[in-house]
């Protein structure tokens, strides 16, 4: 219920109907079958206006979901060393944080102390400052390097925008694929039917061979002269 005796009236169409008692305007919302509601509570006077309340709150919700949806929570990511890290590592790491650190995320670089290396902590700190001048470039650093039990830590907050939701790529379909290899497209058929696919066509079976001295015969009774040729001869 609103309280304040004096509103500033905002009709469905968003008319501005100026500035009027609160009883007055709950009556002309009610006449036209709204409801009055207070949509800007701090501005002076509040305004309030004719809506349905019920879908009002149900699109108010929807976009509070989908701004949440769309919304990508920034994950911390950490990054270890040793004081006695190799150059090839270390710059491993580096390339492996600037990654984070472009997807948007803060990223904790720590490094671990075993045995007597604690008593050099100085090792850590002019390594965690290396560490954080090849990255300066990707993000900042929040804290400075802190000692806390047997590591030493800094903080670095990303200077990208966290990237959202890509939405997944969809898979392409065999016929598709196939029209993308080049293979010539058939052409519909009656009544936009698509085309029977075509059935595989045997090669013919080839002749089995003769045997050898089947061929030998046969080229014997192509050279002798048969007993007609002869009498024609004569």
């Amino acid at each position: 219920m609103i309280r304040i005796p004096q509103v500033r009236v905002v009709d469905e169409e968003g008319t501005q109907l100026g500035v009027m008692p609160t009883p007055r305007a709950l009556e002309m919302a009610q006449e036209r079958g709204y409801d009055l509601v207070e949509v800007a509570p701090m501005a002076s006077p509040p305004v309030v206006r004719f809506l349905d309340f019920g879908q009002y709150k149900y699109e108010l919700t929807k976009r509070e979901k989908e701004a949440k949806r769309r919304q990508r929570a920034v994950d911390f990511k950490e990054v270890r060393l040793t004081p006695k890290i190799g150059s090839g590592d270390f710059l491993t790491k580096v390339h492996r944080a600037i990654e984070f650190l472009e997807d948007g995320d803060r990223i904790k670089v720590t490094v671990r102390f075993r045995g007597r290396e604690l008593t050099h902590p100085e090792l850590g700190r002019n390594l965690l400052l290396r560490f954080a001048d090849q990255i300066k470039e990707h993000g900042t650093v929040e804290r400075a390097p802190t000692l806390e039990g047997k590591q030493m830590h800094i903080t670095v907050a990303s200077v990208h925008k966290p990237k959202g939701h890509e939405p997944p790529v969809r898979a392409r379909r065999p016929d598709e694929a196939g029209q993308g290899g080049g293979s010539p497209a058939r052409a519909p058929g009656p009544n936009g039917a698509a085309p029977a696919a075509e059935e595989p066509v045997a090669a013919p079976a080839e002749a089995p061979a003769a045997p050898a001295g089947a061929t030998d015969d046969k080229a014997k009774k192509s050279s002798t002269p048969t007993a007609a040729s002869a009498a024609s001869g004569d």
